[in-house]
């Protein structure tokens, strides 16, 4: 006996990826920071989006610049045609293996010590191609970035090394540690330091064509931190950066992701039956309990046990026991739910469905993690596409 697959048939679940929204999005930063470009930052996946699709829609809105932290991500886009500037800060130190390749495409990369301009300078030999920098500060973060001990000795050689023509310093750049509390004084200080960095970069003969310090929150909120170019993230995928910047709504950005299953089984269970592993729910009178196909595997936190809201037959769930590698159970009561009904577990919010934040506030964690963790095994279908 031989089976057929249908190949139409709906998905068990799946990531719809709203590209309209995203370039909305995108319009809304660049009108927050009028004076400066946009580097779109399509990291980790475009924060779990799809790369290519959300940076070819970012550059229709009108980025100026992308912006990655691995140099894979990089190349991924130079091999998919796209040749606009981007930035790639995430490389090892090693050696140089890493550097030569996406110097040999013309991606600028970033540099926070000796050895990293070291590996620029040999990238460029290799390569016959002068290395676009962007000189890194550590202004008070405590992650990459020289710092301002070092900062002087690593600009005097990136001065030596522009000279020869191995290098061009395109940037110089920073990270804010409170950008979502825009009224901490740190933010402040840390503007102040860039600002005394550039100075002395340049006093040491070294002038950068952009500065760059704004993530989302500071580009939404912090108009001194802009200089010449802002780096968005999260904002573009219409999320917010934190509760003290602003809800989505309040901030004028639309989510982008919506995540969506169909349940796999629906039936009856009598009061006081345990549901799913270790019984850590237990029905408090007859109800029917639906089965939906998604957990853990699939980027479902299963810190959302007993908390993770969804929509489902016209009204708000919650799920309902642990969540499972696969799947996840949620109670309809005695509403009406047959198998196939559609689960919305997180979407814009326009419907009575979560929003990822909502999600991220019933587990204790940051819209981020949350639509960044989605895995591959759940498709991605896009709508609104500019082309």
């Amino acid at each position: 006996m031989t089976t057929s697959i249908d190949a139409s048939a709906t998905p068990r679940a799946q990531v719809q990826i709203d590209l309209a929204a995203l370039r909305h999005n995108v319009e809304r930063l660049r009108a927050s920071a009028p004076t400066a470009g946009v580097m779109t930052v399509v990291k980790a996946d475009a924060y779990g989006h799809g790369l290519l699709p959300c940076a070819r829609e970012a550059l229709v809105a009108g980025a100026a610049y992308l912006g990655v932290a691995l140099p894979q991500e990089a190349l991924a886009l130079r091999a998919a045609g796209i040749d606009a500037p981007i930035l790639t800060w995430l490389l090892q130190t090693d050696s140089a293996a890493e550097w030569i390749p996406v110097v040999a495409e013309g991606v600028d990369v970033s540099v926070s010590s000796l050895a990293g301009l070291q590996h620029a300078c040999e990238a460029a030999t290799i390569t016959g191609t002068t290395a676009r920098v962007h000189l890194k500060v550590d202004t008070g973060l405590g992650r990459a970035g020289a710092t301002a001990a070092s900062w002087g000795e690593l600009v005097s050689a990136a001065a030596r090394e522009s000279a020869t023509e191995a290098i061009d310093v395109i940037g110089i750049w920073s990270h804010l540690a409170f950008a979502d509390e825009p009224d901490n004084p740190v933010v402040r200080h840390q503007i102040d330091t860039f600002t005394e960095a550039i100075a002395q970069a340049r006093a040491l003969g070294v002038t950068p064509q952009v500065r760059h310090l704004a993530n989302s929150a500071a580009t939404l909120r912090s108009p001194h931190a802009h200089f010449d170019l802002v780096r968005p993230g999260i904002a573009v995928y219409g999320l917010s950066p934190g509760a003290v910047v602003g809800t989505a709504a309040e901030l004028g950005i639309r989510p982008v992701m919506t995540l969506t299953a169909r349940a796999v089984q629906v039936k009856r269970l009598p009061a006081g039956h345990g549901v799913s592993y270790g019984h850590q729910y237990t029905t408090t009178r007859e109800s029917t309990v639906a089965l939906i196909p998604l957990g853990y595997a699939d980027g479902i936190p299963r810190s959302a046990t007993n908390v993770g809201p969804v929509l489902a037959s016209g009204a708000r769930r919650t799920i309902a026991g642990r969540v499972c590698m696969d799947q996840f159970v949620i109670d309809v009561g005695d509403d009406v739910m047959v198998e196939g009904d559609e689960v919305v577990l997180f979407g814009p919010g326009d419907g009575g469905e979560p929003t990822a934040d909502d999600w991220a506030d019933a587990t204790g964690t940051i819209g981020y993690e949350i639509v960044t963790r989605i895995g591959p095994r759940v498709p991605k279908v896009y709508v609104g596409g500019s082309a």
